[in-house]
């Protein structure tokens, strides 16, 4: 296997192959068991939304020759009103404190959108390489990150615990009927 290398969107080409990643490994798309042992992505972005999150803060990618390897997004909480689908989410969040400090108002955390490693770079550290190059990339303008999984994405959650993500809130949705964990990775 070629080596996997690791850099930030740098072009709609790059925005585009995020989009067929994301496509291939969205719930609608994988079967339940494909999805309880190697997980899904629950929320499709259209090209103009991800290409203007990328233009403003480029996310982590990581990449075997040509191949797309796996995303990590990196979701400013401007776009919140972008993604109607997470207005929940950010709504929660908003109602939330992490170590006795509200969310509400700060601007030193953002979203980490979505995940995804392609099947075939399973198991090779290409989400702990990615996450590591978020972190590299935005400690010095953020002190931490917050997303939320589906508790039915059990391997997303055992990845998200090991590269240092810690438990914050659960809920459940009942529009889109599932569990949520909403976890923080703090890198202060």
């Amino acid at each position: 296997m070629q080596q996997i290398d690791f850099d930030i969107v740098r072009d709609d080409h790059d925005v585009r192959q995020i989009l067929g990643l994301q496509a291939l490994n969205h719930c609608s798309a994988v079967d339940p068991l494909s999805a309880a042992s190697d997980g899904f992505t629950t929320v499709r972005h259209d090209f103009d939304l991800l290409r203007d999150m990328n233009r403003t803060h480029p996310s982590a990618i990581a990449r075997c020759g040509e191949d797309l390897a796996g995303y990590c997004l990196m979701m400013p909480q401007s776009f919140r009103s972008r993604i109607p689908i997470l207005e929940p989410m950010f709504c929660l969040l908003e109602g939330l404190s992490w170590r006795v400090r509200p969310l509400a108002g700060d601007q030193r955390w953002f979203v980490m959108g979505q995940v995804c490693v392609a099947s075939g770079y399973r198991g090779l550290g290409v989400f702990d390489g990615l996450y590591a190059l978020l972190r590299r990339t935005y400690s010095a303008d953020f002190d931490f990150t917050v997303t939320e999984i589906s508790r039915r994405n059990a391997r997303s959650l055992r990845a998200h615990q090991r590269v240092g993500f810690e438990y914050l809130h659960d809920y459940f949705d009942p529009i889109a009927e599932d569990h949520w964990e909403v976890v923080v990775w703090d890198w202060r």
